[in-house]
C-alpha cells in the first residue's frame, strides 16, 4: 500500500514582527510543496524496519521496529483520533533514537525534524514497518514554512491509512480532505511543529493545511479567500538568520522608542487590514485587476519601509530591493528578515527573465510561485503524479 501527500509552503504578505506586538498579519500558501510518500511492505518483503529517506539530502534513517517499540511502548497506545503532545520524557527518548542514527555534523539541525517524524509516525500508526520518502521544493530555514509543510504532509499520509479519516482508497489522483479531517490533521501537524520549534504560532501549519490565506491577530486565526490570482517572485538570499534574536531586537527597540514604534505597529496593522480587504474584493475586467495589483504593490512597499524602521532588513535584502526596483517591481522581505527570502509582486503579464537572471547572478536563488492555492492533498492510485 502506498500514498503520497503534498503540503504547500507559506509566505507572510504583511505584518511580520508587528504581529508580536498586537498588529494583524496576513499569510498565504504558495504553490511550492513538500512531498511525503508512505509505503507499507507486503508480507513477502520480510521487512521489519521503519525507514525515513530524505531524498534531497541523500540521507536515510533506519530503525528496527522492535527498537522503537521497546523505547516508546511505555507511553501508551497510539490513538490517531486524539492529537497528543510529546512529553519531556518522550522527547528525551526520541532524541536518543535519533542520536543512534549518527546524523552528519553539517546536518545536525535536522535532528528535531527526525524526532517529530518518529513522534507523529508512532502516535498515528503505532509500531508498523514502513518506508517514508520526503522530497521538497522549499529551501530549508528560509522562512517559507518548510518544517510545517513536512509535518502537514507527513500527518496527511499517516492519517490516510488510519481509522480517523474516511478516504476512498479506490480514488485515482489528487484528493482533498474533508473539513473536520483537516482540523484533526492540522492539530497533529502542530504537535510536530512544537517538537521542532518549541513554541510555534500555528500560522505555518494552518496555512499549509488549509491553503489560501489567513489573517492572524493576538492568537486568533481567520481564514480568508483571495479572488485575485497573485503571483510572486520569491528570492532566497541564502543568508541565515536567527529569528529569536531578530524578534528580541524589535522588542528592545520598542522599549527604547515606545511612542515611535507603536505608531509603526499601528501603521502595519492598517496595511494588513487593507491588504486583506483588497485581496477579497471582487475582480472584474483587466483594468480592475491592474488597479488591485497597484494597491498591493504600494502596500508592500510601505510595509517594507516599516520593517526597515524596525531594524530587521539586511544588506542582502536591500540588494534585492534595488535590483527589482530597476524593473519597476515592488518587493518586501517575508518572515523574520535579517536575510531569508524577499517577495516581489509580479503583475499580470510581467516578464521575469531579466530580473531573475540579474538576481541569480548576484548569488541568490529565485522561484516563481502562485499564492493562495490549495492546502494539503493526497495522491492515490498508480501512474504519474
Amino acid at each position: 500500500m502506498e500514498v503520497k501527500a503534498r503540503a504547500p509552503g507559506k509566505i507572510i504578505l504583511s505584518g511580520e514582527h508587528a504581529v508580536v506586538h498586537g498588529s494583524t498579519a496576513v499569510a498565504a500558501s504558495i504553490d511550492l510543496y513538500t512531498y511525503v510518500t508512505l509505503r507499507f511492505p507486503t508480507p513477502s518483503d520480510d521487512d521489519d524496519t521503519l525507514k525515513l529517506q530524505l531524498k534531497d539530502m541523500a540521507l536515510e534513517f533506519l530503525w528496527p521496529i522492535s527498537r522503537i517499540k521497546d523505547a516508546l511502548s511505555g507511553l501508551g497506545c497510539p490513538d490517531s483520533s486524539t492529537p497528543t503532545s510529546c512529553s519531556i520524557e518522550a522527547t528525551k527518548t526520541l532524541a536518543a533514537l535519533v542520536e543512534e542514527q549518527n546524523i552528519p555534523e553539517a546536518k545536525i539541525g535536522l535532528a528535531s525534524g527526525v524526532s517529530a517524524f518518529l513522534w507523529l509516525y508512532t502516535s498515528i500508526q503505532g509500531y508498523k514497518p514502513a518506508t517514508v520518502v520526503v522530497t521538497s521544493e522549499l529551501p530549508l530555514g528560509s522562512g517559507l514554512g518548510s518544517s510545517a509543510a513536512f509535518c502537514v504532509a507527513l500527518s496527511a499520509a499517516l492519517l490516510a491509512f488510519s481509522d480517523s479519516v474516511k478516504i476512498d482508497l479506490n480514488h485515482q489522483g489528487w484528493l482533498l480532505f474533508a473539513e473536520d479531517e483537516l482540523d484533526l490533521l492540522n492539530k497533529w501537524a502542530f504537535e510536530g511543529e512544537k517538537i521542532i520549534h518549541g513554541r510555534p504560532s500555528g500560522i505555518d501549519n494552518t496555512v499549509s493545511t488549509y491553503g489560501n490565506m489567513i489573517k492572524f491577530r493576538s492568537g486568533s486565526l481567520t481564514r480568508i479567500k483571495s479572488n485575485l490570482p497573485l503571483k510572486m517572485l520569491i528570492t532566497n538570499t541564502k543568508v541565515g538568520r536567527n529569528t529569536k534574536a531578530l524578534v528580541a531586537s524589535v522588542s528592545e527597540r520598542t522599549l527604547r522608542h515606545p511612542d515611535a514604534m507603536n505608531f509603526v505597529f499601528s501603521a502595519v496593522d492598517s496595511i494588513s487590514e487593507e491588504l486583506s480587504s483588497i485581496i477579497q474584493s471582487p475582480v472584474g475586467d483587466d483594468l480592475s485587476v491592474t488597479q488591485i495589483e497597484e494597491k498591493v504593490e504600494e502596500l508592500m512597499e510601505m510595509n517594507q519601509g516599516l520593517l526597515q524602521c524596525m531594524g530587521v532588513s539586511h544588506a542582502s535584502i536591500e540588494t534585492v530591493l534595488r535590483t527589482t526596483l530597476k524593473y519597476k517591481l515592488a518587493s518586501k522581505l517575508t518572515g523574520a528578515g535579517g536575510g531569508g527570502c524577499v517577495l516581489t509582486l509580479l503583475p499580470n503579464r510581467t516578464i521575469v527573465d531579466k530580473v531573475t537572471s540579474e538576481l541569480e547572478s548576484s548569488g541568490f536563488q529565485c522561484f516563481t510561485a502562485g499564492i493562495g492555492g490549495n492546502g494539503v492533498e493526497i495522491y492515490l492510485g498508480g501512474g504519474s503524479s
